[in-house]
């Protein structure tokens, strides 16, 4: 039971999350038309049983609430209906059908001792009941009930939202007579209120100037008339400035939006501030970034898709762990994406957002210890990578099939996406070294295939194939037979971020590929994530800040107010704005925009756990070309902070087991106690 007997709703494991996810995923509109997702939508199981034994020393009588009709059987025998019942003394069997069409059937309970908690079981009557540690025991999967924070009998799961706050436009300026330009400042994301409208008005919505006074091309649009809707737009957007014409004779008083956000604890936050401020403007601006993309679920772009989508999401999950430590957010977005069996596509039908998938459920152990949410979703874990090792060719390597989206990253080059690709492999190479160690966490039964062998055999097949020791470098593909000889970043970067390479093969990668000139750059945030990352591990944080100052300042000097979803320092003007074919299609808010949140946090900070839920962690705390720097980096029950200048370092830990490295030497961090080195000594 949970603390102080307290009651709370609880549903079937992932309905919330798959019934959520359908909502947030169609709220795409392109110019005013609704934008599905194209790929398949689960849904949540309609009739859901919850059980519960319970024994009292006396009577005991009990409220009960749900989300659907209901029924009740006690000790197996059907209840009349009624929302209070005095359950006798005793041993008792407590059963509950809910069934509800619309919503996640829920259940909540109160009494004396009996309430609904997670120590309740679920089943969706599948008729093959199997416990929470995988051993089958009758016909029906019981596994324990899911439940967050809904907590109050009137709030009940289908109640959730996010929060809001009004906010005011800082400027307008009358375009035409008909026509108003109203600019909130900044990028931003909300709904807005028109106050005493009169009439219709067209309303066109821009990320920049530019979009929101092109009527023919702006992305979001919206018409409004009254007394359909005097006060507010029914649907959220995203955008800094509004442009609203009037039609005929139309009038309206003030326009103002509700800033819809998810909140956070400023005192559970990361920060960053240092001796330079630029970089502490685009910490800023990355951090904003990341909060406009956390919504209910971690979101790609806040303009345009507003999909989850999983590329996107393992990189929000890392940023997120050095910002908010939002932990749930992570939980919820890895449930989405993975929805239910059967599994009959890729994860957003992208082979390699498949593979991320993977590996974000091991990230999210390694950062809280949470092994509970790995055994909650080990079940479908092992359904995924079945359905993965049933697509792949003779020599066990991954190949794009024709239903198959082989993404990798948008490109500048001609780079082909058919074939057996190096870098697909790599990551599934990694999957598959998840999968082991996952299996060990959870303890699971024998009959699994060994997931450890299929890895090793992976990369021995894929080091043999792909690796040209006269380039010191990890070629492109096998297609039709015949070696692609290309020579990309993608990779070669992943080989050294997955331990593939050894030093000597890092140090040739380092030289022959990703500081070679010659090779193609990388133009997205997405892979320049990644791409950085390497270059930390390699040393080269003093470089890596200069890239930063470069990339991320550079979106910066052309007005970002958030990071994009690409930028292209050769491109002038409007040209910043266009992707897709389309002049405004490219978001200028998009989560992997922010990666230099992590960067700093995981590599100047040098904060990072080696033990699950930071029960042991190691500080490298990393100048570069910095004066000083410090920060706070959040765990799972404190807080890590850092001061470094060119003579000290100080260290403070509300938790955990940690180690300082620095010069060669090591110096233990305990728990409450601030470390103080002297670096001149």
């Amino acid at each position: 039971m949970q603390d102080n007997n307290k009651a709370t709703w609880i549903w079937y494991p992932g309905d919330f999350e798959v019934w959520l996810g359908n909502i947030f995923n169609n709220r795409r509109t392109e110019r005013g038309a609704m934008f599905p997702p194209f790929w398949k939508q689960d849904s949540h199981y309609v009739t859901v049983e919850f059980s519960k034994a319970v024994t009292l020393s006396h009577e005991e009588t009990i409220t009960i609430a749900s989300e659907g009709q209901f029924n009740f059987q006690l000790d197996g025998k059907l209840q009349f209906p009624s929302n209070t019942y005095t359950i006798p003394a005793g041993h008792h069997k407590l059963n509950l059908k809910v069934w509800n069409q619309a919503t996640p059937p829920a259940l909540y309970i109160t009494g004396d001792s009996i309430v609904t908690d997670s120590t309740w079981l679920a089943t969706y009557e599948d008729k093959l009941w199997i416990d929470e540690n995988g051993v089958a025991h009758g016909s029906g999967i019981y596994v324990p009930a899911a439940s967050w924070h809904f907590d109050a009998i009137d709030t009940p799961p289908s109640t959730y939202h996010l929060q809001c706050e009004e906010h005011l436009p800082v400027s307008s300026e009358t375009v035409t007579p008909q026509g108003v330009l109203y600019d909130f400042g900044r990028e931003t994301f909300g709904y807005l209120k028109v106050k005493n409208l009169q009439g219709t008005i067209h309303v066109y919505y821009g990320e920049s100037r530019e979009e929101a006074l092109d009527r023919d091309h702006c992305e979001t649009l919206d018409r409004i008339e009254s007394p359909v809707c005097t006060d507010c737009i029914a649907s959220s957007k995203a955008f800094r400035y509004v442009y609203i014409e009037k039609e005929g004779g139309a009038s309206y008083a003030d326009v103002l939006m509700d800033y819809e956000y998810a909140p956070h604890d400023p005192a559970r936050s990361g920060s960053f501030r240092c001796s330079d401020d630029e970089l502490n403007r685009i910490w800023q601006v990355g951090a904003y970034t990341l909060d406009l993309t956390t919504r209910e679920f971690f979101m790609d772009g806040i303009k345009r898709d507003r999909w989850t989508w999983s590329g996107d999401a393992i990189q929000s999950y890392l940023m997120n762990y050095y910002l908010r430590f939002d932990t749930e957010c992570v939980k919820r977005t890895i449930r989405q994406l993975r929805g239910k069996d059967p599994v009959t596509a890729h994860v957003n039908t992208i082979m390699d957002y498949t593979f991320y998938w993977f590996k974000s459920v091991l990230d999210y152990y390694q950062y809280t210890a949470d092994a509970d949410f790995v055994r909650e979703m080990w079940p479908r874990m092992v359904t995924l990578m079945d359905y993965v090792l049933g697509r792949t060719n003779q020599d066990g390597m991954a190949e794009g099939k024709p239903d198959d989206w082989l993404f990798i990253d948008w490109v500048d080059f001609p780079m082909h996406k058919r074939g057996t690709i190096c870098f697909e492999q790599i990551l599934l190479c990694k999957a598959l070294e998840t999968m082991a160690q996952c299996a060990a966490i959870v303890n699971a039964p024998d009959g699994l295939p060994d997931y450890a062998t299929l890895a090793a055999n992976l990369r021995e097949k894929l080091v043999a194939t792909f690796w040209d020791d006269k380039a010191h470098a990890y070629l492109h593909a096998i297609e039709d037979g015949q070696l692609n000889p290309h020579i990309t970043k993608f990779p070669n970067m992943f080989a050294i971020l997955y331990g593939l390479s050894d030093a000597e093969e890092q140090r040739q990668i380092m030289q022959s590929v990703m500081l070679n000139p010659q090779v193609d750059p990388i133009t997205t945030p997405y892979m320049r994530f990644y791409e950085l990352e390497a270059l930390c591990m390699a040393g080269l944080q003093t470089q890596v800040l200069q890239e930063i100052r470069d990339y991320w300042g550079g979106m910066l000097r052309e007005g970002a107010t958030s990071f994009w979803e690409k930028y292209v320092p050769s491109e002038t003007g409007t040209q910043h704005l266009a992707m897709y074919g389309r002049p405004y299609g490219k978001s200028l808010c998009h989560a992997w925009g922010a990666s230099p949140v992590y960067l700093l946090g995981k590599y100047y900070l040098g904060v990072q756990p080696t033990q699950p839920g930071y029960a042991e962690y190691e500080v490298r705390p990393s100048l570069g070309d910095l004066d000083w720097l410090e920060g706070d980096v959040p765990t799972p029950h404190g807080m890590i902070h850092i001061y470094m200048n060119r003579r000290q370092i100080k260290i403070r830990a509300t938790e955990g087991r940690g180690t300082l490295y620095y010069n060669g030497q090591q110096v233990s961090i305990d728990a409450g106690r601030e470390v103080v080195v002297n670096l001149s000594e």
